[in-house]
């Protein structure tokens, strides 16, 4: 990624391309010599991280990368292209560099102040607008709503909902607002900052309820992967002592604010779903309902009715 007039720099602190002669730094070279140097770096999906990176840089999507092979970036590109590289294997997330994440057949901003959106949550996602779809007019609560893919996504494909979202983080919530203007959808969503049903009126019912909570035990927090421990906000991720807490919290509170016989849709962790669905068994309000698996066949979302 040095300038192609030059020889290629081979300083440790400044991670260039190995060659020992002069290089055309193409668009396809250097997708090739990035994969190649965050495989090595241990980055999952390294050819996929390189070109979102490199379309950031050159303001163009991904699958333009492909018709464009034998251009050759300037050399303020190729400097700030190896800029988010040196960043990115320092333990940087790629959609924090890049300022957004694909989700449900849109695009989010996501800063710091967010969590990621994972592919995971689309199927929560998914099989909300399934309960959604025969329903005139839903009333729909997304309780923790981070960067706003949950709510935003609902009310994008349900056009006739009405749709809250809440967050403890007023941070979070300014990302969530204009990912909504973004998309079309904010006059549909109520934004509220508090802790669960702090911000919502007493009294106010809705049809679904839908949650992607904390759910990391604390002693596993360690553990994760550098770019989510280090980068992601850790109030998004730390579901206490066992990473069950909130849904404690949800199943003790969330029945008030629900209509008789609506649903209430949560996103678990690997492993997770008898612990939650037992805590729910506890309490006459709920009936446990179906489960369902996301795209690698791990069960990721559970639901619950709301009974008389």
């Amino acid at each position: 990624m040095a300038d192609s007039s030059s020889r290629v720099s081979t300083s440790a602190s400044t991670p260039t391309p190995a060659t020992s002669g002069e290089t055309t730094w193409t668009i396809q070279a250097l997708l090739n010599w990035t994969t190649d140097y965050l495989q090595r770096k241990g980055i999952e999906s390294p050819r996929t991280e390189a070109q979102i990176l490199l379309a950031y840089v050159l303001g163009c999507k991904r699958v333009d990368l492909l018709v464009r092979y034998d251009e050759v970036p300037t050399e303020a590109q190729r400097r700030q292209y190896r800029e988010l590289i040196q960043r990115r294997v320092a333990g940087w997330p790629t959609a924090y560099l890049v300022g957004s994440r694909d989700f449900y057949l849109l695009t989010f901003e996501v800063t710091p102040a967010v969590l990621i959106p994972r592919p995971d949550t689309e199927t929560l996602v998914l099989e909300a607008l399934k309960l959604l779809k025969p329903m005139k007019a839903p009333r729909v609560w997304d309780i923790g709503t981070g960067s706003g893919c949950i709510a935003i996504s609902i009310a994008h494909q349900k056009k006739d909902a009405l749709v809250t979202a809440s967050d403890i983080s007023p941070d979070a919530l300014e990302v969530a607002q204009r990912n909504a203007q973004r998309h079309g959808v904010a006059e549909r969503i109520r934004f509220l900052c508090g802790d669960l049903a702090a911000p919502v009126p007493t009294g106010e019912v809705f049809d679904l309820i839908v949650s992607n909570p904390p759910y990391i035990a604390q002693g596993e927090l360690a553990h994760l992967a550098p770019e989510v421990r280090d980068h992601e906000p850790r109030i998004a991720l730390d579901g206490g002592a066992d990473g069950l807490a909130f849904y404690r919290r949800l199943a003790m509170s969330m029945a008030p604010y629900l209509i008789e016989g609506g649903y209430l849709l949560l996103e678990i962790g690997a492993g997770q779903k008898d612990a939650v669905q037992n805590i729910f068994a506890e309490f006459p309000h709920w009936q446990i309902g179906p489960t369902f698996k996301d795209m690698a066949g791990r069960i990721r979302v559970v639901s619950f009715r709301r009974q008389a």
